[in-house]
């Protein structure tokens, strides 16, 4: 996913995920978050590692959860939202480049080389995001 963020200059590529709302499981988050982001009904599968990071800047603490999915059908940017402008499938060799944010790139690229660890942590994320939406 290409997204935009009010305080960053440019679109940022990042994984599709978002922020679980009031009262919302987990799997019914990241199943709304895919539909919403790349038009993609998900199945959730197993639970590949979590990683956790603190924007040092605002005091907030973040927690990845990755877990496999299947999907069935094309991705598509979604009409008329500000904040997803861009959707793409990415190959394995060119992940580094399209993933400009540590806390996201290095638990992914370590996991896909076969790394077996199930928790990353970064006590710095060595980035700032402000969300447009209250979710």
């Amino acid at each position: 996913m290409q997204s935009r963020y009010p305080n960053q200059p440019a679109p940022l590529w990042n994984l599709p995920g978002g922020r679980q709302r009031p009262d919302e499981l987990l799997e019914a988050a990241l199943v709304r978050e895919f539909l919403e982001e790349t038009g993609l009904a998900v199945t959730v599968g197993a639970l590949h590692y979590l990683s956790e990071s603190y924007d040092l800047a605002t005091g907030t603490h973040f927690l990845n959860a990755t877990f496999d999915v299947r999907a069935e059908g094309e991705a598509r940017v979604p009409a008329g939202d500000p904040h997803a402008i861009g959707v793409t499938w990415v190959l394995r060799a060119d992940l580094a480049s399209h993933l400009p944010v540590a806390v996201v790139r290095e638990p992914l690229l370590a996991h896909l080389a076969g790394d077996s660890r199930r928790y990353f942590a970064f006590p710095d994320a060595g980035i700032t995001i402000e969300f447009a939406d209250p979710f």
